[in-house]
């Protein structure tokens, strides 16, 4: 059977056109997204710390939380796994959530953000600001898109795999910028694959497709409820004994190193504790126990080297698609990737413009602006949306509103020059 190639080219190139912005928006934030935590430590000096091995307790560090935020609780701990970044602890205070960076060595409180861009870019990833699942599963149908890009570029690429080193460089700007695209594209090809594959795991999980979401996810046990009023209960999350709590779950899973502790949201949740134990490539959710708040009794138990093959598809998606399975070393390998890809939406819009030039005589931008209305219309709705959530929800500052200001507004610039002012000065 004879490949239709030319209708290949077209599915590849309505994609990379069409959708450009947006497609290139979710591929960016995602590369951006693997080195969000070393972002956090290059801008936010109070976030760093100095490895001396020994941990501090985690009552302690409670401790020195309380002190600076006496009339708030905690929601959620998270320790990190780079020994020079401090814990993070989303303390809530009249109804503001605060990431509080806390060192791990010396219990210190060293400062706290309302926005890191650890959080900026792992939501602008994953749902682009957008509410009500709509930004969700805009970013989720990528995954498909992504992987009908890929692999119609290589039904209509003849004989792709004897060109994986080959550029072409003295044939002139379009020539090289072409034979570029499909070079990169090729070397690409195996984190296209992973990331695609991946982002359709996502799909599957959220629409819970065969039941996946319900098999994979272990649900949180309930108790019958604390036997506490509403005053002590709200400085229950500052009483629990956590090296206590952290102890005994070092106990039900031997070789555990927590990472994440969640202290009882209502008086009928459990204190949830998880984190990393021998067994490889798994997230942090792979080990889970869940405590009675007060008693400390071991209630429900997920270790990662018992897992069903469902649930540890499900948890080893996220290091696989953002790549800190192995410290780093993979992130950086990942983020390289993944603006590898991010390149290639750009230079197949560049490449396609260029093509209609040529074609169309004393074709100009106007003509060939084509591709811009749709995308232009998801774009506005993503800095709405963003603007809106990091006004009233993360109430930054007005010195970052200004910054993300303006590397949105370098942004536009840059694509304004390349796709559209220079389009139209250039002499064809």
């Amino acid at each position: 059977m004879k490949l239709n190639r030319k209708l290949f080219f077209r599915i590849h190139g309505w994609i990379g056109i069409k959708l450009s912005i947006l497609f290139f928006i979710v591929c960016f934030s995602g590369s951006l997204a693997t080195l969000s935590h070393e972002m956090d430590w290059l801008f936010f000096p109070e976030i760093r710390a100095k490895y001396e091995g020994q941990v501090a307790s985690h009552n302690e560090r409670v401790s020195n939380i309380k002190k600076a935020y006496p009339n708030s609780k905690i929601i959620y701990w998270s320790s990190s796994n780079e020994p020079y970044l401090c814990d993070i602890v989303y303390v809530s205070e009249n109804g503001q959530l605060n990431y509080v960076f806390v060192n791990p060595y010396t219990a210190e409180v060293q400062g706290a953000a309302t926005l890191t861009f650890q959080r900026f870019f792992r939501d602008l990833h994953y749902f682009l600001f957008i509410p009500f699942q709509i930004g969700h599963f805009t970013v989720l149908i990528f995954g498909f898109m992504l992987f009908i890009s890929i692999t119609t570029a290589l039904l209509f690429y003849k004989k792709w795999w004897k060109k994986l080193f080959d550029l072409k460089i003295h044939k002139g700007r379009l020539v090289f910028y072409r034979s570029l695209h499909r070079l990169v594209g090729l070397w690409s090809v195996p984190f296209a694959i992973l990331f695609s594959i991946t982002g359709i795991w996502y799909f599957v999980e959220r629409t819970n497709i065969g039941g996946v979401s319900k098999t994979a996810n272990t649900r949180s046990p309930k108790i019958e409820a604390l036997d506490l009023d509403s005053i002590t209960f709200a400085t229950l999350s500052y009483d629990i004994d956590y090296d206590k709590a952290v102890e005994v779950a070092e106990q039900v899973i031997p070789g555990l190193k927590v990472k994440d502790i969640f202290p009882p949201g209502n008086d009928e949740s459990v204190l949830y504790i998880n984190g990393l134990s021998h067994v490889p490539l798994v997230r942090n959710r792979a080990n889970r126990v869940f405590l009675h708040p007060l008693t400390y009794e071991s209630i429900k138990i997920q270790r990662a080297d018992e897992l069903p093959a469902v649930t540890w598809l499900n948890d080893i998606a996220d290091p696989l698609h953002f790549g800190y399975w192995g410290g780093l070393a993979t992130k950086i390998i990942w983020f390289l990737g993944g603006l590898g890809i991010s390149g290639l939406v750009a230079t197949g819009l560049w490449i396609s413009m260029k093509r209609k030039i040529k074609n169309v005589k004393k074709a100009n931008a106007q003509k060939i602006g084509w591709w811009k209305y749709p995308n232009l219309t998801f774009v506005l709705a993503v800095l709405g949306c963003m603007y809106y959530q990091i006004i009233t929800r993360y109430t930054v500052s007005t010195n970052i509103l200004i910054l993300l200001s303006l590397c949105w507004l370098v942004l536009m610039v840059m694509a304004w020059y390349v796709f559209i002012f220079g389009m139209s000065q250039k002499k064809h």
